[in-house]
């Protein structure tokens, strides 16, 4: 498992982080997807989603925003 952390750029509300714990990849982009698209009442529409940083997560593990 790692600790993603995303830039994910909406349309007309700027950019806001993302942090996400997957097993790879595809599945950490899918679920920064699905957090945002859960935390507006409006869908938003997502211009880019870019990824900052990736660290294993071990007993610790953390990012600073």
């Amino acid at each position: 498992m790692h600790l993603y952390r995303f830039d994910v750029e909406i349309e007309e509300r700027g950019n806001v982080t993302v942090v996400v714990v997957a097993a790879n990849e595809e599945s950490a982009f899918s679920t920064a997807e699905q957090e945002v698209e859960k935390n507006y009442l409006k869908l938003p529409i997502i211009t880019s989603i870019t990824l900052q940083e990736k660290k294993p997560v071990g007993k610790t593990a953390g990012f600073v925003i």
